[in-house]
Formats: C-alpha cells, sequence, structure tokens
C-alpha cells in the first residue's frame, strides 16, 4: 500500500527522506544560550528515530529576545559550536537539522514552565522586554519597551547575523518564527500593535518587519537552502490576526524566497478561546497552500500515522510535524511506517540486531 507521509520532498535543493518533521520544542535546558549534552541526546534520538526533518528548537537571535534566562540562543560564535555538533549528527543519521530563530519580544523574560512560568523581573534574573507597543501580555507583566527605528533595525541584523551563524553550523533548513504571540506575530496582530508610522497600523505596514526580516534573512542562506516561516493563522480572537491575513502574508513570503509556511495558531492572547482537537490547525495549512501556491506543514494535536498519511495524501500539507507525540516516542516514525505498511527507516548498524 503506497503512504504518503514516507514519500520524500525536496525544498530547493535539500530532500528529506519522507514527510515526518519535529517541531521546535524549547527544552529550557542552556546556560547563556549555551547547547549541552541534554539537546545532542534529545534532538539525536529523533533522527536515529526516522523523522525527516528534525528541528532546534526556538533559538534566541539575542539575549532579550529569549523567552527564558534557559532558553537557546545564537547571538554569538561560541552558541554556534555546540550546535555545529548536533547538526553534524543529525545529518550522519539522515534527518534534515533546522534551526528556529526567534525573538520573544513581550512573552520574554519568563520562568521555566516547571518553575512557574511567570514573568521575571530584573532583580529575578530578567530584563526589560521589547515590542511593538508598551502593552505587556497580561496585565501583571512589566510593560515591554516600545522599539524605536533603531532598535527595529536591530532586530533585523539580530536575525540575519544568526542566519549566517546557522549556515556556518550546519543547519540544512532554517526558520523564522513569526507565530505564537512572540516578537514577528505581535507587529502581525493589531491587537498588540498599536503604532501609528511605518511598522503599524494598516495591513502593509504590521507585516513590515517579517517581510524585512525575510530579505535579510533570506540574503544570508545558499541558493539550496529552503527557508522556512512559522506563522499563528489566527489569534483565535475577534479584532486580531485572521487566516485570510495569513494567506496574503504567505503569498508575499513565497514571492520574496520562502519556501514552507509551518501553519500554527494562537499565543497572542492570553486569554483566547482555542478549539483544540485533533488535527484542529490543518485547515489553515490547506488554505494557505491552495491559495497562497506555497509548501506547507501541519502541526497540532496530529498524533496517529493513519491520520498524518491522509494529510499528505489528500493534499492539505506537504509536511507534517510533530511535538508531544515524538516526546512520547523518539521512533514515532518507524511505529508508524510499520503500521502503514512501510519498509522501515533504516537503523544505525548498532541496532541491526532489534531487527
Amino acid at each position: 500500500m503506497e503512504s504518503h507521509l514516507f514519500a520524500p520532498l525536496t525544498l530547493r535543493g535539500v530532500t528529506l527522506r519522507n514527510r515526518i518533521g519535529i517541531s521546535p520544542m524549547c527544552q529550557y535546558s542552556c546556560v547563556d544560550g549555551v547547547a549541552n549534552d541534554w539537546h545532542l541526546v534529545h534532538l539525536g534520538a529523533r533522527a536515529i528515530g526516522g523523522a525527516g526533518l528534525v528541528y532546534v528548537e526556538a533559538t534566541a537571535v539575542s539575549p532579550e529576545g529569549r523567552i527564558s534566562p534557559h532558553d537557546m540562543g545564537l547571538w554569538n560564535d561560541a552558541q554556534a559550536e555546540p550546535l555545529a555538533r548536533i547538526a553534524a549528527f543529525l545529518s550522519a543519521h539522515g534527518a534534515v537539522p533546522a534551526i528556529q530563530l526567534a525573538h520573544a519580544g513581550r512573552k520574554a523574560s519568563t520562568a521555566r514552565p516547571w518553575d512557574g512560568g511567570g514573568f521575571l523581573s530584573p532583580e529575578q534574573g530578567g530584563w526589560r522586554t521589547v515590542a511593538p507597543s508598551a502593552l505587556p501580555f497580561r496585565a501583571t507583566d512589566a510593560p515591554p519597551l516600545a522599539l524605536d527605528s533603531a532598535g527595529l533595525q536591530g532586530v533585523v541584523a539580530d536575525f540575519a547575523h544568526a542566519a549566517r551563524r546557522a549556515i556556518r553550523a550546519g543547519f540544512r533548513a532554517i526558520e523564522i518564527h513569526g507565530a505564537h504571540g512572540y516578537l514577528l506575530h505581535q507587529f502581525l496582530s493589531p491587537l498588540s500593535n498599536q503604532r501609528r508610522d511605518l511598522w503599524g497600523g494598516s495591513f502593509d505596514d504590521r507585516v513590515r518587519l517579517s517581510l524585512a526580516v525575510t530579505d535579510a534573512v533570506r540574503a544570508e542562506l545558499p541558493a539550496d537552502v529552503p527557508l522556512l516561516f512559522r506563522v499563528s493563522a489566527t489569534d483565535w480572537v475577534e479584532g486580531g490576526w485572521t487566516d485570510d491575513d495569513t494567506v496574503e502574508l504567505a503569498r508575499r513570503l513565497h514571492a520574496r524566497g520562502v519556501d514552507l509556511v509551518d501553519c500554527s495558531s494562537g499565543g497572542l492572547v492570553a486569554s483566547a478561546k482555542i478549539p483544540l482537537g485533533p488535527g484542529y490547525q490543518v485547515p489553515f495549512a490547506r488554505r494557505v497552500r491552495a491559495e497562497a501556491g506555497v509548501a506547507t506543514a501541519a502541526v497540532g494535536l496530529i498524533t496517529e500515522p493513519g491520520q498524518a498519511d491522509r494529510i499528505v495524501r489528500d493534499g492539505e500539507a506537504d509536511l507534517v510535524l510533530l511535538a508531544r507525540a515524538s516526546l512520547r516516542d523518539a521512533d514515532w516514525p518507524r511505529h508508524a511506517a510499520q503500521a502503514l505498511g512501510q519498509p522501515l527507516p533504516t537503523p544505525p548498524d548498532q541496532y541491526l540486531r532489534a531487527l
């Protein structure tokens, strides 16, 4: 029986061995933004498990862009060294190494989830956050600093510099994080962007920063390296960013060299009511793919092999990204191949005796 989930996918000069990707998932386990053995083992296990694409977690392009003090970073060369080791290991075991570049904006300076996840003051090891407007994510958070023109140009440069380091470290796919209520998403949504200059107000002005970052990052990438962009397709709140907006943004991103739009949702407003359910974000990936003419990834409560295969078979998305399902089972792709009657991804020689 033919499986679409295990068909290869080519983006520019990079070919994934299947349509299964491991979504970027923060581990909150770095010191000074530097990856360590936890990240090597965690990510390496997913490559050995048979995924076609393995993302390194949201990686801050500047110190103030971290979600927490324990986030991964790529704002200096020392941070690139352990990431190069990880990228090489992923490649050696058949997965395309990808990295997601991010800036948390007003959602930065928080404690790790298992430490309560609340806002951290400078006295608690936090820092002053930045945003399009001086509006905090929660009423109990300190108001962020509204970025001025120089600060915005600095953000664009930070993304570009991080992309350059990522390429030197051996990553073969780069994603810009424009979702989940982080800085680029904050500029996109009229709920968080109340500026009346070139960077806010109209749709054209609210997307300006995302497009500028895209141009700057694309300029740092070799022609054969794909560029991806994660977007929250809707805020799930009246008056916020919508799926209509997402389709138009996707068209503009594609024209600027984005090869795949990674379709998530929400994260901008803490009180948003999100209708969770299996594959609840897949319709966004389907619509963007059909109307913007760009490849898409689907993510969100995709847990079963048959479900994932149908998403690709029915043309709803080109790539399926796993998050919690992969945390529960690093060998999910192998188990999916078995369930779908497909040849198992070749394991490392060290594991052949288990076949």
